[in-house]
């Protein structure tokens, strides 16, 4: 199936406004496998027939990463320039399959002046549920699925149950880890930790939190995030390999509605 994806340069274009911008984030544009987790929103959002702006090309880095490594001046250089960008073109709501760059759009933008709706993926498949545009089958039935909270969705901005539900609603068997919502455990790749290696005389965080994963003998681990999405996959790799498939609850949808 072929998706649609406009830029809101090409929708001002044709003198059409967008529900959403879908902010894609470096992950999503960049790594190989994050854009997997990329199409696939894309076609639940097609298939639901929402009218949706991408940047595109004027889409720069939210600036998480740099804030998060301590370089507070870059940060603000980044914020500041997506601001003047999102302003230009009015954007109200904003909708984004990471939530390192949910969290910084959402509460650190606002002190620059990015005031703005921000919403998780799994928040705005939910609301188009409720809205009766998407309806969820029950193909997964019986699957039997871990779910990883990512800590700036979960911990972070207190989204635990979105993501469950979604998952429910395909009917699979929800198994929990040991640690989970509040009290979950980290993949690893949070603080700019994805882009170095772990500190002397520590275990991987990512094998630390995949072994969990795989201790509740589910088939599939769901993710919410690219960057968790990667920590965990090279868990499996290293544990496992091709034991467990790790797959972005946007992925989940689209294998259960055959999009």
């Amino acid at each position: 199936m072929g998706i649609t994806v406009k830029t809101m340069s090409d929708l001002v274009a044709q003198g059409e406004n967008a529900e959403i911008l879908y902010w894609v984030g470096s992950a999503g544009s960049f790594d190989d496998r994050a854009k997997k987790i990329t199409r696939s929103f894309v076609k639940i959002m097609n298939h639901a027939k929402v009218n949706f702006g991408v940047l595109g090309t004027e889409e720069s880095a939210s600036g998480d990463v740099a804030k998060r490594a301590g370089n507070e001046f870059l940060f603000q250089m980044q914020a500041l320039m997506n601001i003047e960008i999102l302003n230009s073109y009015n954007i109200t709501r904003i909708v984004t399959t990471c939530p390192h760059d949910y969290n910084t759009l959402k509460n650190e933008y606002k002190d620059l002046g990015g005031v703005y709706e921000v919403l998780h993926h799994t928040e705005f498949i939910s609301e188009l549920i409720q809205d009766k545009r998407l309806i969820l089958s029950d193909n997964l039935k019986g699957m039997k699925i871990t779910y990883h909270d990512p800590c700036y969705l979960g911990r972070g901005n207190g989204i635990f149950n979105t993501p469950r539900e979604l998952l429910k609603a395909m009917g699979v068997e929800l198994v929990e880890m040991k640690r989970f919502k509040r009290t979950s455990f980290c993949c690893g790749a949070g603080g700019a930790q994805m882009f170095k290696e772990p500190e002397k005389g520590t275990q991987d965080i990512n094998i630390n939190r995949t072994q969990e994963a795989m201790n509740t003998k589910a088939k599939t681990i769901a993710t919410a995030c690219a960057f968790c999405n990667t920590m965990i996959t090279d868990g499996v790799k290293f544990l496992a390999e091709g034991s467990v498939d790790v797959l972005d609850i946007a992925e989940l949808i689209v294998k259960s509605q055959n999009l």
